[in-house]
């Protein structure tokens, strides 16, 4: 591990002005994912800029029926909050779906959302790997890639982004704040991660040296009955290889309106757009139900190991919406 420089922000400019400073640095918030990166050489930081005692650890109400959720909220305490698992019952299913205890208590909403993939050639670096190292190519395309994405890839990468909080966060149309030494801003979750294209490096739309400050959930009725459902390859914690968040608004057998986000299937949380289309207004039955997955899956582009994911994922979108259906006629 490169020898590295430590500090302790006291508050929010001057967390900033540091990575402003320095580009080398590093915000450190929980570190479950920082920290091994470091252990295996892929990130090299020179400096880290520990946040975690910035008042940024709050969640509050929004007028209208939103909540503001700040960037060090751990995950234990976002999953546990009454408002969070009241009017968005799917986020609160989806980060404890993700990691154990011990992991939640230190994990970090902002780190959660910035945490890099977990591809096999990315981690390792005797491997060459695009968004590691520009140009180097992606031995995933044509070696290990049974969990690789099906939807939104690119010769240049087929890695999957690994959150489970943020499927949920895209579903809910989050908005994620952050600081710069310019000032305030603030993306849509949707515009957040950036396309595979040839640039898999740059994942994200945040500025250079932007410190996320927190992220709002906006007013959202039908999130109150939504599910996680996460499909993993042992029973224990582990990530996974297709997921779902969804919500349905039911009246009278008629979907009125439908949020879905699909997870390992692609670089970044996959809002189901397609398959919202077809739910909306439709029948809340099966055949509605199949048919807004294959609307959704028909863009999907599996590689030779990856084709069960297509399968996998229409029938764990129908198996959700049929829930969900199910409880709004009881």
């Amino acid at each position: 591990m490169r020898e590295f420089g430590y500090q302790r922000a006291l508050d929010v400019p001057g967390a900033v002005a540091v990575l402003d400073a320095d580009p080398e640095a590093r915000f450190l918030g929980g570190g479950t994912n920082l920290v091994d990166l470091m252990k295996t050489g892929v990130e090299r930081p020179a400096r880290l800029v520990d946040i975690r005692e910035l008042p940024l650890d709050r969640i509050e109400k929004t007028p209208g029926g939103g909540l503001r959720i700040g960037a060090t909220v751990t995950n234990s305490d976002l999953a546990a909050h009454p408002e969070v698992r009241r009017r968005y019952p799917a986020l609160a299913q989806a980060v404890l779906a993700g990691a154990s205890g011990q992991l939640r208590n230190m994990a970090t909403v902002g780190g959660n959302l910035l945490q890099r993939t977990r591809c096999g050639y990315f981690t390792d670096v005797t491997q060459p790997c695009n968004k590691r190292a520009p140009g180097s190519g992606c031995p995933a395309v044509t070696g290990e890639h049974h969990n690789a994405a099906i939807l939104g890839a690119s010769g240049h990468c087929v890695a999957v982004h690994p959150s489970d909080m943020g499927v949920a966060l895209t579903a809910f149309d989050a908005v994620v704040s952050y600081e710069t030494a310019d000032g305030p801003g603030e993306v849509p979750l949707a515009a957040f991660y950036l396309p595979v294209a040839d640039t898999p490096h740059r994942e994200t739309a945040l500025p250079p040296g932007a410190l996320i400050t927190g992220v709002t959930l906006p007013p959202a009725p039908v999130a109150a009955a939504s599910r996680y459902r996460k499909v993993r390859e042992r029973a224990s914690y582990a990530f996974a290889i297709g997921s779902v968040a969804a919500a349905l608004d039911v009246e009278a057998g008629t979907v009125r309106e439908a949020r879905l986000a699909l997870g390992a299937v692609a670089s970044r949380p996959w809002r189901a757009s397609e398959a919202e289309r077809v739910l909306t207004g439709a029948p809340a039955d099966a055949r509605t139900f199949a048919a807004a997955a294959d609307a959704e899956l028909a863009a999907a582009r599996p590689l030779p190991h990856n084709g069960y994911k297509v399968t996998l994922m229409r029938n764990l979108m129908v198996a959700v919406l049929t829930e969900l259906a199910e409880e709004a006629a009881r």
